[in-house]
């Protein structure tokens, strides 16, 4: 195989992100029922503060805290409580994408792992832990404890400094946000895999050096 070490995504790259389910069963716990039209009202919200962290605009936590603000307010609760139970949800529920495990089962015998992800460290370790998925990965590389999130190259010289300094032709990074995975890849000066999910276009000035539709697909390309 060509790659030595293989760095991924979280998110709707090796685990299934259903927020609706997450925030269903966070505000059953106050006997709410969560609907459709709450699920959007929250994401208008919840998009634009990711945009920002993303762009280095606010912090870790004040996207956590502030996307449960007008909750906090009805239901009187702490924010933080609202943000940090919604966590704990995501994890519980959390399962991985189709072809996930094989891919790993495979991949771990014959490269070195790792997973840099934007996501938060309270959900991250547990559903690592809750899918077994744990022992696969040398790395861990969470943006909230970095201090930088997913496109700036500090948090992928962060993990190569972790990693010994491989060479950079021995590396691939494998995501499905274009804007962040495959662009921060793109910034390090790495090989990039884009996982296509249906409906996704690639933004203008983004070139991975592959393309798949399906952890499958990874696998036979990786020809594992």
């Amino acid at each position: 195989m060509k790659y030595s070490y293989v760095l991924f995504d979280a998110d709707e790259t090796l685990f299934r992100f259903d927020i609706m389910a997450g925030l269903t069963a966070l505000f059953a716990s106050y006997d709410i029922i969560f609907t459709e039209a709450d699920y959007h009202h929250y994401q208008k919200t919840n998009k634009s503060l990711w945009l920002d962290y993303q762009d280095g605009k606010i912090t870790a936590e004040h996207l956590q805290i502030t996307r449960f603000t007008e909750w906090s307010k009805k239901l009187n609760v702490p924010a933080k409580e609202l943000n940090d139970k919604f966590l704990d949800a995501m994890a519980e529920i959390c399962v991985p994408l189709p072809g996930a495990s094989s891919l790993l089962n495979k991949l771990h015998k014959v490269a070195r792992l790792g997973i840099i992800t934007n996501g938060f460290a309270r959900m991250q370790r547990k559903r690592l832990a809750h899918t077994g998925f744990q022992d696969f990965f040398e790395w861990l590389v969470i943006s909230e404890i970095v201090g930088t999130p997913k496109p700036d190259i500090a948090i992928f010289e962060h993990t190569f400094e972790l990693m010994g300094h491989p060479p950079k032709e021995d590396i691939l990074m494998v995501g499905d946000t274009a804007s962040s995975d495959i662009l921060g890849g793109m910034n390090a000066g790495i090989d990039t895999c884009w996982l296509q999910h249906p409906g996704e276009e690639l933004p203008e000035g983004i070139k991975p050096t592959h393309q798949v539709r399906t952890l499958a697909e990874l696998e036979a390309l990786l020809a594992l």
